[in-house]
């Protein structure tokens, strides 16, 4: 994850860096080179000229010219600067490498590392042209899959997460940790688009404090910690980077200090784009995980920085890994289910669940 150096990073609108397909290239914000590396940075909006210092060392860029200057050096360039959308866009490797700064391809997440002395930052990567606010960033729709002979019906929302107008929260019901709530009202209260159950909670007590088990986090803030689980657990940062960690890395990780939210539940079902399960490594027991078929809600994480939110009438672990794999998932993992399972979208119930929810991952769509 992040180091704490990076935290400054995560205020404002998300950041990514934009992969040139037909170069290979890799273009991240310039802001970025002011913010993280810790360049001066001078752009001359009339000449379309860009001036980097740092450390007594001069870079020189401009839009749409294949030059560059280091001091009085010219240097070929093969990704020319460019702007987008009001944001001007470098070659990561020619600029990290004049700056002093690491670059590493973190394949499993499919982001960018930059790394210096002090810290380092991660941004996701997404294809230049793939980002078009002209559509809905949200889709439903719903598939039928083929596992084992059997039939499965099921309920897919899928939301490109790179787009400006999509933010995610984890939210308790009536605002507070250990109450319940209908799923529809909780989305209703926060003007959300999108609404899937989320972590495991203590739903046969008489009491009327019903506490959810895990990890759950939202705006950077714990709102309940997990007692030594090592089961799978959602997580994401303000640019929506999203990732399936190990349960057991989950203090380490928010000691890193820029984890947005989070949501504990489990167990994991997809690995880097392969069914990867060890129900009993995660130290489930309850026979509802282990054999037993039953509604299932689950979440899983395109390459192309898309989250599907899934709902399965009827199904066994092992068969919803299946599943999630074949709608094409790259991490995926398991929610809570049974009377638990429940999608909201639009203003409405895709699947209805049967109890009051405890906790739950909303999508928001700002207009």
């Amino acid at each position: 994850m992040f180091a704490a150096s990076a935290t400054a990073l995560q205020a404002g609108p998300k950041q990514f860096a934009y992969l040139d397909e037909d170069t290979g290239r890799t273009f991240v914000p310039l802001r970025l080179m002011g913010e993280y590396a810790g360049a001066a940075v001078d752009w001359q909006p009339e000449a379309e000229r860009i001036v980097l210092r740092k450390e007594g060392k001069e870079i020189v860029l401009h839009l749409g010219r294949s030059e560059a200057g280091i001091g009085s050096e010219a240097m070929p360039l093969d990704a020319p600067p460019f702007a987008l959308d009001g944001v001007t866009y470098v070659p990561l490797r020619f600029v990290g490498t004049a700056l002093g700064l690491s670059v590493e391809w973190q394949k499993e997440i499919n982001a960018v590392r930059i790394a210096q002395q002090d810290g380092d930052v991660r941004l996701p990567v997404v294809p230049l042209g793939s980002i078009r606010t002209d559509k809905s960033p949200i889709v439903h729709e719903s598939r039928t899959f083929q596992v084992g002979g059997k039939s499965f019906k099921a309920q897919i929302i899928t939301i490109s997460l790179m787009d400006p107008r999509v933010e995610l929260d984890v939210v308790p019901a009536g605002g507070k940790i250990g109450r319940t709530e209908a799923l529809s009202s909780i989305a209703e209260r926060h003007g959300a688009m999108v609404a899937i159950n989320g972590a495991f909670f203590d739903a046969y007590t008489e009491s009327d404090i019903k506490m959810p088990y895990g990890w759950i986090m939202n705006d950077g803030e714990v709102l309940n910690r997990g007692t030594g689980e090592v089961r799978a657990t959602f997580i994401y940062d303000k640019n929506n980077l999203a990732e399936v960690a190990d349960g057991g890395d989950m203090p380490g990780l928010i000691r890193e200090g820029n984890i947005d939210g989070a949501i504990q539940a489990g167990p994991r079902l997809v690995r880097d784009g392969k069914v990867d399960l060890d129900v009993e490594g995660e130290r489930f027991r309850d026979p509802k995980i282990l054999t037993s078929s039953g509604a299932r809600s689950a979440l899983g994480i395109t390459r192309d920085h898309k989250l599907m939110l899934v709902t399965v009438p009827a199904a066994t672990i092992p068969q919803l890994a299946e599943i999630m794999r074949q709608a094409g998932a790259w991490q995926a993992m398991n929610l809570d289910g049974g009377a638990s399972s429940g999608l909201y979208y639009n203003g409405k119930y895709v699947t209805t669940p049967g109890r009051l929810l405890s906790n739950v991952l909303i999508v928001k769509l700002e207009r």
